[in-house]
């Protein structure tokens, strides 16, 4: 809202709504959703200056990232050309850029709104901090995930012994995002896929129900909910 409007009919901002205005751009350049960016920027514990910390932070990350693309793509094109040759190396650091790139476009907005921005930039800077050798026990455990629930989801028993080894390996999964595991933040993961219609139907769609048996099976494991 402006501050107050002249005779003239044009509205005069003052630098809190200009500051304001600033706050609610950067936010909407992260992702967050106007609903969230109100009820963040009208909390009593909200610090503007602290806000634009956060912002020039996240800006250098998002700066960084789209030059490591970048780079890659031309490193790409004149290997294309037959004017370089990539290592393995640098193939894999562009490939987990954008693996990185990819995710925050389709679940950076959830995922903020939900465990904050300081908790994404973590999990992103383990990515980056990957050993190729990482990244192949990741794939071989998203398989062995994916494979002992599906086994598990015939048994119908989320508290079976199968499930609660596919909520364990789960679990081992994402100790190659997380920097700390709770049992809390676990069994809120599990929630999402269930309300989150993407991941509901990543997990749904060769056995449906299989993403609330997920979510049963992980609530049980980190005891929020009775077997």
């Amino acid at each position: 809202m402006p501050a107050r409007i002249n005779s003239s009919g044009y509205r005069i901002y003052g630098q809190g709504e200009v500051d304001r205005l600033q706050q609610i751009l950067f936010y909407r350049e992260l992702g967050v959703s106007l609903e969230s960016i109100k009820e963040i920027i009208s909390a009593p514990s909200f610090s503007g200056a602290s806000a634009l910390k956060e912002h020039h932070q996240q800006l250098l990350d998002k700066r960084n990232q789209l030059n490591t693309l970048i780079a890659n793509v031309e490193k790409t094109i004149a290997r294309s050309e037959g004017r370089i040759t990539m290592t393995d190396t640098e193939k894999f650091e562009g490939f987990k850029q954008n693996m990185i790139q990819e995710n925050e476009q389709k679940y950076g907005q959830e995922l903020r709104e939900k465990y904050g921005d300081g908790t994404i930039h973590t999990s992103n800077q383990k990515v980056k901090n990957m050993t190729q050798e990482q990244h192949e026990e990741l794939t071989r455990l998203t398989g062995e995930v994916t494979s002992t629930l599906a086994e598990a989801f015939q048994t119908g028993d989320p508290s079976g012994i199968l499930a609660q080894k596919a909520a364990h390996l789960h679990r081992t999964w994402l100790s190659y995002y997380w920097s700390e595991y709770t049992k809390e933040a676990h069994a809120g993961v599990a929630q999402m896929y269930v309300d989150d219609e993407r991941f509901k139907a990543y997990y749904d769609e060769k056995q449906p129900g299989t993403a609330e048996f997920l979510r049963d099976a992980i609530h049980i494991y980190a005891g929020i909910k009775s077997p």
